[in-house]
């Protein structure tokens, strides 16, 4: 893999770890931090994790404050560390805005979580999928999947409107048709009105009042159907929302009440777990401050402290100290906090004892996030079922309040109906108290000529509101390849969500296998064929659901002395061979998340387990997959490695 940066590195750190002060530069590749034990190689490590973004530093024992500054070319990166009422925080412009992703594959050091997961045989899956915020891309998946869904419906609807013109198009031929017809007719009973007109002898007057009474009725009439036909817009309209209520109140029957005292409860269990994680956080921040403090005075027989202590523990030897004692003192050294002369071996345990404690509060954290991360999931899909069903009942209300103002519109065009109707009896009546045996025929031709008429505006209308319909339909459909277009690249989109968290852990699940049969081949270890992982499916409880979960199995395959290979355990793995396999793995969750792009250092510590000529072989592999790969190693393995691979010893 191509290395991103060529630049030299040139750090500055002050008061981190056991680092009172000290300068030093990393080169392009592999640097080699060689020294024995307590020479604050583990620190500048540290230091280095702090100037990326990481609160994986400490500060040193007995100041208040610390800093790094890391420069890189011309651009330079600050961390300032401080300690308040017990508390250490962290400020200044690290190289990363997080850090979290390169805390887990990149910054290997003795407790780094990716590389004890094998050892710890905990769920390697979760491990490597920890940086992905799988809530997140289920709320994408359900956003898409409602766009999906609309755009389904938009498609549906334009194939219902396109098979609709052919309807359309032979409505409009046979209304033209029977337009023609009626034009036709009403020319004919003009021609017979014109005729009986000349035949008939009437008062100017008479003729007017007639003409105005059947204007005035067509009117009216005319009235009375648009109100009819408006009247069955209306309750085809509140048949509709009659519809969308019952599918609204479907919806909601089907979602199950969500009790305010359900997520009340679930905030509170979350409340109670941060509180414990922040307890557990600092538990392990002062533990490290302890282990840190007295490691350093273990390696370091010269500090004031100790000499302090050794003052007083003296003057008790000058008193009569037995010649036992003076022959096992250089085995011993002073308590600082008693000051009585201990084995140092007693200590040594007891920072033992203190880093397992450190690790096991570790590992607690690492729960109580799991248990966070269920609660947070379990209240969100509460809160949506919340917020849906309150849409719903919004909805419900909306359509209550649409469905009472139709039925009071549809009342109040049934009350104009009615008066129109009335007003046509009336017109009607007045018509015939004016019809006369001599002018019956007149009339009557007058009556039909008004029918006629009205029936051709009818028409008329009819064809216009087909005309308008048409070029509506062929807008919309003229969408439909937009429509499709944005449908494919949706679709493509919710493939590429489903898909990346199965890409993701098959990337892994590869990366480790392929990395993982590379180094044991390397390495050269006799009879350990092959370590692999398989990805399996589960059934596993999240909060109160049974879902299913994807899980990774690690397999170990050795080889008898007679050449059959068998399966063994995680347990049956040596220490040495535990600790490549931890580190093959962390290497698989660098590659497939492609930390190499972000952060350009990994860090490497604590390899004693595994033999010098191992560790130099391990080193050159990793060198391929960072710009800046810096190893904390003891003198002898150090010797092992290619020696021209730049090296501090001084720090």
């Amino acid at each position: 893999m191509e290395q991103k940066t060529k630049a030299d590195v040139d750090l500055h750190v002050r008061n981190v770890g056991g680092i009172e002060e000290t300068a030093t530069s990393l080169s392009p590749g592999v640097n080699v931090l060689s020294g024995r034990n307590a020479t604050n190689r583990t620190s500048l490590l540290q230091a280095i994790m702090a100037a990326c973004g990481s609160n994986g530093a400490s500060l040193k024992g007995d100041a208040d404050e610390g800093s790094v500054e890391l420069a890189i070319g011309d651009e330079t990166y600050t961390r300032r560390l401080t300690r308040t009422d017990g508390s250490l925080t962290f400020s200044g412009d690290p190289y990363l805005d997080d850090a979290d992703v390169a805390d887990l594959f990149a910054f290997l050091l003795e407790s780094n979580e990716a590389r004890l997961a094998v050892a710890r045989q905990e769920n390697l899956r979760d491990i490597i999928m920890r940086p992905v915020d799988t809530d997140q891309l289920q709320a994408e998946i359900e956003q898409l999947e409602a766009e999906k869904r609309q755009l389904r419906q938009e498609l549906e609807d334009l194939d219902g409107l396109d098979e609709r013109l052919p309807d359309l198009e032979q409505e409009r031929k046979r209304l033209e048709q029977r337009l023609e017809e009626k034009r036709e007719e009403l020319e004919e009973k003009q021609a017979e009105l014109d005729a009986a007109d000349r035949d008939v002898e009437e008062t100017r007057e008479e003729k007017s009042e007639l003409e105005s009474k059947f204007e005035e009725l067509r009117e009216t009439r005319s009235q009375l159907e648009d109100v009819r036909y408006d009247i069955e817009t209306q309750r085809e309209r509140l048949s509709s929302l009659r519809e969308d209520r019952a599918d609204a109140e479907d919806d909601l029957d089907e979602l199950s009440e969500t009790p305010a005292g359900d997520i009340a409860d679930i905030e509170s269990d979350i409340r109670q777990l941060r509180e414990r994680k922040q307890r557990l956080e600092a538990d392990i921040s002062d533990l490290q401050n302890i282990i840190q403090f007295n490691q350093d005075l273990l390696d370091d027989a010269n500090s004031d402290v100790l000499e302090a202590l050794d003052a007083n523990t003296d003057t008790d030897a000058e008193s009569g100290g037995s010649v036992t004692d003076q022959l096992l003192e250089e085995e011993q050294v002073t308590c600082w906090t008693c000051g009585s002369p201990v084995e140092a071996d007693q200590i040594e345990g007891t920072v033992d004892r203190l880093r397992e404690l450190s690790q096991r509060k570790v590992g607690d954290v690492r729960e109580v996030e799991s248990e966070l991360d269920d609660l947070t999931s379990e209240k969100r899909e509460l809160e949506r079922e919340r917020q849906r069903r309150e849409q719903l009942e919004r909805s419900v209300d909306r359509l209550d309040d649409d469905i009472e103002g139709t039925e009071g519109r549809i009342a109040e065009l049934e009350e104009r109906r009615d008066e129109l109707q009335s007003e046509v009896d009336s017109l009607e009546t007045a018509v015939e108290d004016l019809e006369t045996t001599d002018y019956g025929e007149v009339l009557d031709l007058h009556r039909e000529v008004n029918q006629l008429e009205f029936e051709i505006d009818r028409i008329g209308s009819d064809i216009h509101d087909i005309d308008e319909e048409v070029a509506s339909i062929e807008s919309r459909l003229a969408e439909r390849e937009q429509i499709e277009a944005q449908l494919e690249e949706l679709q493509d989109e919710l493939t590429d969500l489903r898909t990346r968290i199965e890409r993701i852990e098959e990337g892994a699940v590869s990366e480790f296998n392929e990395h993982m049969e590379t180094v044991l081949d390397i390495l050269e270890y006799s009879n350990l064929e092959r370590v692999w992982i398989e990805r399996t499916e589960r059934d596993v409880r999240e909060g109160r659901r049974k879902v299913t979960k994807s899980m990774f199995d690690l397999h170990v395959i050795r080889a008898s002395e007679s050449g059959t290979a068998y399966e063994d355990t995680i347990d049956h793995l040596s220490e040495s061979e535990r600790e490549v396999t931890g580190l093959v793995f962390a290497l698989a969750g660098y590659l497939v998340h492609d930390v190499y792009e972000t952060c350009p250092f990994m860090l490497l510590d604590s390899l004693e387990a595994i033999d010098a000529d191992r560790i130099a072989r391990l080193v050159d592999y990793f060198a391929d997959y960072a710009s800046y790969l810096v190893v904390a190693l003891l003198e002898d393995d150090a010797q092992a490695l290619d020696q021209d691979y730049h090296r501090v010893t001084e720090i």
